[in-house]
């Protein structure tokens, strides 16, 4: 008995080795893939925005948070000039820092350029462990890795984290899945702690990127399906509110958001589900102290009651500008049709098309397909976790197909739901090869059992084995191409820089074009320090 539970023991140890080491080689691969550009080139900032990121990082490195968020920069905006505090969102500067002060604190001498270009592909490597906690939280284990391994390369998410790409986008989708996993945590446990953990991730994720409004709309709508569907309970309640209050109160620090999250209608809906999780709390309050016949009158004046003066104030105070209505961008996502015909400078912009299908594919390949399996059995096993993931998958990928630049949000959710569709097939094929192998080898009486359990398994289901394996070699050949796709996707369109250009010679050679960068730098060298030579100007 002592060996035989030594035995299971070393397996469970076995088991959790081998989990790591995938894990791990993720995490690894997720870094590396991205490093395209810099072993091609070299270690150089991609785009024009970045640039700013990485001007403003590095004044923050070198005059401390203090002179950085009251940095006039007259030499943006000429000539109003831009005050830096209360116009950027400050988590991307701040974390690369942070970084960097740790990495000197440490000895390790880097420039500070160097964090900002490594910066994304770290992030994204922490992207792939959370994806493995998330994934884990709402199915399994092996869905997790399989979620953790498909995010590592996927070009969606790839697209915006490569080398070089210093934008918000590199760690807010870290940000955005790390809020995911802590507020599930928080609903399966009703912990205070969870809740408080959801509420600073979230916090992060509003310090990093203006995408955080999709974020605080998801959740509340969670809440709200979660009561719909008869599933809300205690955990809920004491998961959302202390998420809401925290959560909104930490992002109000934030100077470029200010007073929106109580003012702006894009953030109404979180405040509108916070208020019906109180009246819900206190409508089962009264219910278990007064009779039915008392609770159906007392309920009917109070839904009255409160829906009418919830009305009456939402249009005072949208009247008298109290709360501001919807932005353009946003308006365009509810009516793909309304920039184009209101605001026509938000269509001109190549990010706020609508995606193609061969968009789709190009940045997903089999994720495509994967995705509506990975949905059926989310739906063929509700719980809260899984209706969470439906929500969201099912809001990304029409949001996704509305603007192109929201295949970034859509990316995450596709591997999760893909890794669960994997998972789940595989498992169920792979059991009926075991079985139809006649399991492990046995001793004795074993082993006569195990044959006749194979010979009855032939006889209720023939052929069901050879179908099973060749349904695994299909799925183990498509996850191939998944990652041949993959490779070349990044190493071809996602791994040029703006500012550096490349093209092939009659030989099949590279040769590089490095007109942009020689010629900022002459004149870098030959005018005055204040010199007006340019001018770039975006409307948003």
């Amino acid at each position: 008995m002592e060996h035989v539970s030594k035995l299971r023991m070393n397996l469970e140890k076995q088991e959790s080795l081998v989990k790591l080491g995938i894990l791990t080689t993720a995490a690894i691969l997720s870094f590396s893939t991205r490093l395209f550009s810099v072993l091609r080139f070299e270690s150089v900032i991609h785009e024009f925005d970045p640039y700013f990121n990485y001007r403003t990082t590095k004044f923050l490195a070198e005059q401390g948070f203090y002179n950085f968020h009251n940095w006039f920069d007259e030499r943006a905006w000429y000539p109003l000039g831009r005050i830096i505090g209360g116009t950027i969102y400050p988590g991307l500067m701040v974390t690369s820092a942070t970084l960097y002060r740790i990495m000197w604190l440490l000895n390790i001498t880097v420039d500070i350029r160097n964090v900002c270009v490594f910066l994304a592909p770290f992030f994204s490597s922490l992207t792939t462990i959370v994806t493995y906690l998330l994934t884990k939280e709402i199915h399994s284990t092996g869905a997790g890795l399989v979620a953790a391994a498909m995010i590592s390369i996927v070009p969606g998410y790839i697209s915006r984290s490569v080398a070089g790409s210093y934008d918000n986008e590199g760690i807010a989708i870290f940000c955005m899945l790390l809020t995911y996993y802590m507020w599930i945590k928080a609903v399966k446990t009703g912990a205070i702690f969870w809740a408080t953990m959801a509420a600073l991730a979230y916090f992060y994720m509003v310090s990093s990127w203006g995408g955080y409004v999709f974020l605080i709309n998801l959740i509340p709508l969670h809440v709200l399906a979660l009561m719909a569907t008869g599933r809300f309970t205690h955990r809920v309640y004491i998961a959302y509110s202390t998420l809401y209050t925290i959560g909104t109160i930490l992002s109000m620090q934030i100077s470029f958001v200010g007073f929106q999250p109580v003012q702006s209608s894009e953030h109404m809906l979180a405040f509108g589900v916070f208020g019906l999780c109180q009246l819900h709390a206190f409508v089962d309050y009264v219910r278990s102290r007064v009779s039915k016949e008392h609770f159906d009158v007392l309920f009917n004046a109070l839904v009255v009651t409160i829906a009418s003066i919830t009305v009456l104030v939402s249009l005072i105070l949208t009247l008298t500008g109290k709360i501001s209505p919807w932005t353009g961008r946003f308006y365009s996502l509810l009516d793909p049709s309304y920039a184009k015909n209101h605001i026509p400078i938000i269509a001109s912009v190549s990010e706020h098309q609508p995606t193609s299908w061969s968009s789709f594919y190009f940045d997903l390949q089999i994720l495509v397909f994967l995705f509506p399996a990975g949905l059926y059995f989310c739906f063929s096993k509700l719980s809260d976790a899984n209706i969470f993931i439906i929500l969201y998958g099912v809001t990304s990928i029409y949001f996704a197909g509305v603007m192109v630049r929201l295949m970034l949000v859509l990316a995450p959710v596709m591997c999760v739901l893909s890794g669960i569709a994997i998972s789940h097939l595989l498992s169920k094929y792979i059991r009926n090869v075991d079985a139809g192998s006649g399991g492990a080898a046995g001793s004795g009486s074993g082993k006569n059992l195990d044959a006749k359990k194979a010979k009855k398994y032939e006889q209720q289901a023939p052929m069901k084995s050879e179908i099973a394996i060749a349904f695994v070699v299909v799925i183990t050949l498509l996850l191939v191409t998944y990652t041949f796709h993959c490779t070349w996707v990044t190493s071809e369109a996602y791994s040029s820089p703006s500012i550096v250009l490349s093209a092939r010679s009659h030989d099949g050679g590279r040769i590089i074009f490095d007109d942009f960068r020689e010629a900022y730098y002459w004149l870098k060298m030959n005018t005055p320090d204040d010199a007006r030579i340019m001018s770039w100007w975006d409307y948003g």
